[in-house]
């Protein structure tokens, strides 16, 4: 009964805790050169209010110590020095629990892992959001570019299609049109 009574209010204070969950796309490749958009965002049992705080790093994918990105508390804050210094902004909206930033004019030391960690009192615990960047010469061909010409050449399909059901209902209504007029002038 005694360990009952003690258990009761911790059980009650982990039922009440609620950890924030950070989705990311996990692995990310952009060319060298280019902006890239690292895309996080989140859910939390809590409202979403001033107290929510959003903190980047990296980590490169050679190793050596963890370095600040960027934070997030009610304003964004860039870093003030250091590889990331006018090369980040906040691209992230809290209220659509979006918290994703743009890296600017990537090189290839930019390889490495990026995390996304979120907090949103009383929801502080979770798991971190983690995205492999590898910056490349020239993006591979994937999938999404194999949906986006899939896409396009059923577009461009449908347009020549309309195209000849035009021309045809032209040329159709201009060939019954010269008959009607020859059948006229045999009849006067």
């Amino acid at each position: 009964h005694f360990l009952l009574t003690l258990l009761i209010p911790f059980i009650a204070a982990l039922w009440l805790t609620e950890a924030v969950e950070i989705y990311t796309s996990g692995a990310v490749e952009a060319v060298n050169g280019t902006d890239v958009r690292l895309k996080c965002t989140f859910s939390s049992f809590a409202p979403v209010g001033n107290a929510l705080t959003v903190t980047w790093n990296f980590r490169p994918r050679d190793g050596g110590p963890e370095q600040f990105v960027f934070y997030y508390h009610v304003d964004p804050f860039q870093p003030m020095s250091g590889r990331f210094k006018d090369r980040v902004v906040w691209d992230g909206n809290p209220e659509r629990y979006d918290v994703s930033i743009i890296l600017w004019k990537l090189q290839f030391d930019d390889n490495g892992t990026y995390t996304c960690q979120v907090k949103n009192p009383p929801d502080v615990d979770g798991l971190v959001g983690a995205i492999r960047l590898s910056v490349v010469h020239t993006v591979q061909f994937s999938e999404i570019y194999f949906l986006a010409l899939a896409i396009g050449s059923a577009c461009a399909l449908m347009v020549i299609i309309v195209i000849v059901v035009v021309l045809f209902q032209h040329f159709r209504k201009k060939r019954w049109a010269e008959r009607a007029h020859k059948v006229v002038a045999i009849k006067l």
